[in-house]
């Protein structure tokens, strides 16, 4: 049997890099998809190519409403909900940190940190509510980064957001884990998604110079493959796997080794 047949798995961030192969993923293994991204185009395109069924809703992860809407969508549509995946992010300027805009800086606090907030305030109380109704434990995978566990220079916004994610994952983690619910986080560095192609842009230098430079303390010396990263993704989030929460799963080729 396919590990994730008739689970239902809340995607944020799903047309991104790591959102839409995991949906794909998650897709040709059994899931039934709630999906959310900000544009409701690319979001209705992605469903309409995956092997499943699917709901989807657009907005602004930001917004608390959106998060409310996506766990009633899910519970409307399939009846419960047995995984969230915390995708949805933005990445800052690659610049030291009082050069970060003040607006900018609030906008990746709110997305990043306030977003992974939004949704596990409004996902918990329905997976708890599930459990004494006597199914299944829920799990919450979030995606927070590399730069979640250690300094990241010109990154310190999002840095800072990473880390508080961590610590909401560990916190939940442990407040939860005497009744089943499961909550991690995936920390990866630099794979190849559009939002490091945005890095690229913001360094100002030509694509293998700053590739070069973003690599330049990974000791694996290159950047991950989307699928490198995915494949911890459903690891953490595969119902087997049910002993393990309040981890920070690092996909850093090595990184977090020094």
């Amino acid at each position: 049997m396919a590990r994730f047949a008739d689970q239902v798995v809340l995607v944020t961030g799903a047309t991104g890099g790591f959102g839409r192969r995991t949906a794909e993923r998650l897709a040709e293994e059994g899931a039934k998809l709630v999906l959310s991204d900000l544009d409701a185009t690319s979001l209705e395109t992605l469903a309409s190519e995956l092997p499943c069924e699917t709901a989807t809703l657009a907005g602004n992860i930001a917004d608390e409403a959106l998060s409310e809407q996506l766990v009633a969508l899910a519970v409307e549509r399939f009846g419960r909900l047995d995984i969230a995946v915390n995708n949805a992010g933005i990445a800052q300027s690659f610049v030291k940190l009082p050069s970060v805009p003040t607006d900018e800086a609030r906008r990746i606090i709110e997305i990043d940190l306030l977003g992974v907030f939004f949704a596990m305030k409004h996902q918990i109380p329905q997976m708890e509510r599930q459990r004494r109704g006597g199914g299944t434990a829920g799990t919450i995978v979030n995606i927070a980064s590399v730069a979640g566990i250690g300094g990241a220079p010109r990154l310190s916004v999002y840095a800072a957001a990473k880390h508080g994610v961590v610590g909401l994952t560990r916190s939940a983690a442990a407040e939860y884990a005497a009744k089943g619910l499961r909550v991690n986080a995936v920390c990866p560095s630099y794979a190849r998604t559009n939002m490091v192609q945005e890095f690229v842009k913001m360094t100002g230098l030509g694509e293998d110079e700053a590739i070069n430079e973003l690599t330049r303390g990974v000791p694996m010396k290159r950047v991950a493959e989307v699928d490198e990263v995915v494949e911890v993704i459903l690891f953490a989030a595969d119902p087997r796997n049910g002993f393990m929460t309040g981890h920070t799963l690092s996909v850093d080729g090595g990184i977090s080794a020094l």
